[in-house]
């Protein structure tokens, strides 16, 4: 049987809301709260819509009694309310009231939908921006920044992170009202615990690449990768936002298709601080830096940050036009005390997360074991290939490990595998379907892989494995729900490797792993590997196109003797550094 793109030895969707009912209530009332009458949209989001709701009798300017508030309506059929009432419901629960977040007054079910009857506001921060003829005043951006800091300051004491910070979900408070100058932060349908409280201690890491939860233009790099959010998501979406409000524009704007999230992503991780930032006050670009730096669980210096934009805003808080009391409860802002701020635990460097380039290093693995014979070669031509490899075999040694950097290839074989015999191919086709369904069908299974450049590749299948059953796949991006679909079936990464921007992963029945996860990003992701190691996971394949670099990491079903492994990135084959033994 093959598959699609792929093949398979012997034995062997996101819908949106689902929702186009617009049959609203004329009138709301839910719970103990008046009756509403219900007027004209104020806004949609991605899980619900917010109209004006009207006391139809009595009434006052604010609070539970007011005239006018705001009714979030979301369907019961949407993808937030599968399990019951919104998580939106149980995030005001705990967070509503606390500075810069309104509160909800009334909830509850009617018809169709669950409501929320909530406080009434301003225009947004978009919106601001859009009638100040699409810009804002440094004054302004700097007050902006340090408030929405004070307020996910206070959203993160409480173990929450917003999940979508972006100008649309910044309101002003309601104009012509003492309210007008004081900044909200509204829509937490996307919000996650980032504190295990029964455990009292940060959530654990995870990567998922096939999950994408906040705004594209807006997003961190870490959520377009599908990692676990934490603080540092927030605080880099936030910086993403003071640029857009400052410049107008943001450089990955304007991509369009399936892949834009891909696109956007590439798009962000390319682009250094210095160059988004380079007409921009050096307060935003000093904040860019120290965000997108910050580790998984890193707790954010939120005085710090504020002090950043010290320099941005006026002195006299009474003329700014914005109110920063939230920043001036916690510490005095506008006394120049930035710099000493600055100045702590800055003593040493803090070393980049982000760093490599895919596909102009050699990323080499090393694990530890007894002493055996192994020997490698590099920048092997096709013609020689077959001369290296005959000499190893006189040897008693089996390929273990091929690569390919230039059209040349690389290959590492040793005696310490399993394997009783062997073949390999070199093919201008990625991959030859026939001769591995050939192989196959002799009890060979995929052991090593590798791509070059000019779409050939390099195929070798042992015998002697522990395989029971074998399925490939060959994609133009990242096949990660393919992956992850085989291993709800029992399937394990085996092999990697890629041709130009393509990909090709053999998964394995009986890989003799318990657990399998992917790291996949657009840099090395040292951090990621780091947390996996810690896990027990250690490295077990890996691959790289010039755009992504992608690290199998599994933890085997029997613990191995040494459970040492280490990385080394090098910009050649790392002949000095690998330790051989003949």
């Amino acid at each position: 049987m093959v598959e699609e793109s792929g093949g398979l030895s012997g034995n062997k969707d996101n819908k949106g809301n689902g929702v186009d009912d617009e049959n609203f209530p004329e009138k709301v009332q839910v719970g103990s709260s008046p009756v509403y009458k219900v007027e004209k949209k104020l806004g949609k989001g991605g899980f619900g819509q917010v109209f004006l709701g009207r006391r139809v009798s009595g009434g006052t300017e604010r609070g539970p009694g007011a005239t006018e508030v705001a009714l979030k309506f979301e369907h019961r059929n949407s993808k937030g309310c599968t399990y019951g009432p919104p998580n939106e419901w149980q995030v005001y629960n705990a967070v509503g009231g606390i500075y810069g977040v309104p509160r909800v007054h009334y909830k509850g079910k009617q018809g169709e939908y669950y409501v929320m009857v909530m406080d009434m506001l301003g225009p947004s921060l978009w919106d601001v921006w859009n009638s100040s003829a699409q810009s804002m005043s440094t004054d302004m951006v700097g007050c902006i920044a340090i408030e929405s800091l004070s307020i996910l300051e206070k959203m993160h004491a409480k173990g929450f992170i917003h999940g979508d910070v972006k100008p649309e979900n910044f309101l002003l408070g309601q104009r012509s009202t003492d309210q007008e100058k004081k900044l909200f932060l509204v829509d937490l349908g996307l919000a996650t615990k980032w504190r295990d409280n029964a455990k009292a201690q940060h959530v654990e890491y995870d990567q998922r690449p096939d999950i994408f939860r906040g705004t594209v233009r807006y997003a961190s790099v870490h959520a377009h990768l599908g990692r676990t959010a934490s603080r540092r998501d927030d605080l880099e979406s936030l910086a993403y936002t003071l640029l857009f409000l400052h410049r107008g524009r943001l450089p990955w704007q304007g991509y369009q298709g399936d892949n834009k999230s891909f696109l956007v992503c590439k798009k962000k991780m390319s682009t250094s601080p210095e160059m988004l930032c380079c007409f921009c006050p050096a307060p935003l670009k000093l904040f860019l830096e120290m965000v997108v730096n910050m580790k998984f669980d890193e707790e954010p210096n939120y005085a710090k940050l504020i002090s950043l934009f010290d320099g941005m805003i006026g002195l006299d808080p009474t003329i700014r036009p914005l109110n920063t009391e939230g920043a001036q409860k916690a510490i005095q802002i506008g006394q120049k005390r930035g710099r000493l701020n600055l100045e702590e635990d800055d003593e040493q460097p803090k070393k980049k997360i982000r760093n490599g380039i895919p596909a102009t290093q050699w990323i080499s693995i090393y694990n530890a074991r007894l002493p055996m014979k192994q020997r490698y070669h590099y920048n092997v031509t096709d013609a020689r290939l077959a001369q290296h490899v005959e000499k190893g075999s006189e040897d008693g040694l089996f390929i273990s490990c091929v690569s390919s950097c230039t059209n040349l290839w690389a290959v590492i074989m040793d005696a310490g595998t399993s394997f009783t015999t062997q073949a390999y191919e070199v093919s201008p086709f990625f991959l030859h379907k026939e001769w591995i369904m050939e192989q196959w069908e002799r009890n060979h299974y995929i052991t090593a892989l590798a791509g070059a450049a000019n779409g050939s590749s390099l195929v070798v299948m042992s015998k002697g494995t522990a395989y029971s059953q074998q399925s490939y796949k060959v994609s133009d991006s990242f096949p990660f729900k393919w992956i992850n679909k085989k291993w709800k079936e029992g399937f394990h990464v085996t092999s990697m490797a890629t041709s130009g921007t393509r990909w090709a992963v053999v998964m394995s029945r009986n890989a003799g792993y318990s657990h399998q996860v992917v790291e996949l990003d657009f840099l090395y992701p040292s951090e990621g590997v780091h947390k996996r190691w810690d896990g027990g996971y250690r490295i077990t394949c890996t691959a790289a196109t010039s755009d992504q670099t992608a690290l199998v990491l599994s933890i085997p079903r029997r613990k191995p003797g040494d459970e040492t492994q280490e990385t080394l990135r090098t910009s050649q084959f790392p002949s000095v550094q690998v330790k051989v033994c003949c």
